[in-house]
């Protein structure tokens, strides 16, 4: 099929909307999505057809819901190739997935005096819950940098590892900056040093995704929403013997095989981290997302999305007084910016009364703002059903800010 995008916009009925009396035009993609119609009908119908808990019971609307889930399962596994579906682990999200590895890893093999490498330019999600496991341990972080252009210095990275290396924690994409790092080398240099890695994917899922036997990553985690799903439902990818050898990070019901006052055994992957009533609505959902996602002809979604990052640097570097954080060359549509004197967060007060929505802000990505000077920055986040129409309201909505505030 060819990529039309204006039909494509008919699939999300939210990109219909006015703000302000103006048509929105939706910038703020790497925060989340919008949903298209068929993941809203899904979500709906699983509600209104055979909404039941999953795994517990043996009447019809349990069974049907429970197939429906382990379906969503199975898709999502074959998406980002793992081996299996008891690799495939549903959680609330990212920041649930790499908890769930920080802790129930770091319980049994971080040791006092290890140490754990992370990047420079990671979200959150991917630093707090090691800085929490290493103070737990008392271990070490060790920071492994970013350059003027938000390129990731993996040259740094021998200097960094040796044998009491643990843990090397790395996004596919960076959230802020947009920089797609080569992982490849990082992994098996980690590897070689006998660390596990851990891989923030959910910029990258989205933008390109994600072959994890190829890559060769331990553990690799995203959320739902930001890949056209719904809320609250994430993915936590680890290799079987790993996961196997962890123990759990949550205890409750589906998640045990016996329970005794003595002795508890539990469930074989991957319900052994799936504790409690699972969000199996939202799995669903993001089933429906990732068939929508494969319907696209993704090569030319990827050159949509270049062109329209392209132009939107070429437009936004018009503008006197303008920085962009983030000019490695391959980079995810991503534009990150300042303009002199202004601050970001009135330059998005300002965009909104156009009509333009981006995130303004650290990003939850504080280390990366101290990186570059600032407090936080503006961004402009790009989908396959944005515009170069869209592109020319952002920047020439950033000229109306410059003129009213600088």
């Amino acid at each position: 099929m060819s990529f039309d995008v204006e039909r494509i916009r008919e699939d999300f009925p939210i990109l219909g909307s006015r703000v302000y009396g103006r048509p929105l035009v939706y910038l703020d993609n790497a925060a989340t999505a919008q949903k298209p119609q068929c993941v809203i009908d899904a979500v709906s119908r699983a509600y209104t057809e055979c909404n039941s808990n999953v795994h517990r019971g043996v009447h019809t609307l349990s069974e049907r819901m429970t197939e429906l889930y382990e379906q969503a399962r199975e898709r999502i596994r074959n998406f980002i190739g793992a081996d299996s579906c008891g690799e495939v682990i549903f959680t609330s999200g990212a920041t649930a997935s790499l908890n769930l590895v920080a802790y129930a890893w770091s319980e049994r093999f971080l040791h006092a005096g290890d140490n754990i490498i992370i990047s420079e330019m990671e979200h959150h999600s991917n630093l707090v819950p090691w800085k929490l496991a290493a103070d737990r341990k008392s271990a070490e972080i060790r920071v492994l940098p970013v350059d003027d252009d938000g390129r990731l210095m993996t040259e740094r990275l021998p200097e960094l590892l040796d044998s009491r290396t643990k843990v090397v924690a790395v996004t596919q994409a960076s959230n802020t900056l947009g920089t797609k790092p080569d992982l490849r080398p990082i992994i098996e240099a980690a590897h070689s040093a006998g660390a596990i890695v851990v891989v923030d994917g959910c910029q990258g899922v989205v933008h390109g995704g994600v072959d994890v036997r190829a890559l060769d990553c331990d553990f690799y985690a995203f959320s739902g929403h930001k890949l056209y799903g719904p809320t609250g439902i994430g993915v936590l990818y680890g290799k079987r013997e790993i996961l196997e050898a962890m123990p759990p990070f949550l205890g409750g019901g589906d998640m045990v095989d016996k329970v005794s006052f003595e002795r508890i055994t539990y469930a074989p992957l991957p319900l052994k981290f799936e504790a409690g009533t699972a969000d199996f609505v939202g799995a669903v959902g993001l089933g429906e997302a990732v068939r929508y996602v494969e319907s696209l002809p993704a090569v030319e979604v990827e050159a949509h999305e270049r062109e329209l990052l392209e132009y939107a640097t070429e437009r936004m570097l018009e503008i006197k007084g303008l920085k962009i954080y983030g000019t490695e060359t391959g980079k995810t549509p991503i534009v990150s910016f300042n303009v002199d004197g202004i601050s970001h967060y009135d330059m998005g007060m300002i965009l909104d009364k156009t009509g333009v929505a981006v995130r303004t802000g650290h990003h939850c990505a504080e280390p990366t703002m101290h990186r570059f000077g600032v407090t936080g920055m503006c961004r402009a986040s790009f989908a396959f059903y944005n515009t170069r129409a869209e592109v020319d309201a952002l920047a020439d909505g950033v000229v109306r800010a410059v003129r009213m505030l600088g």
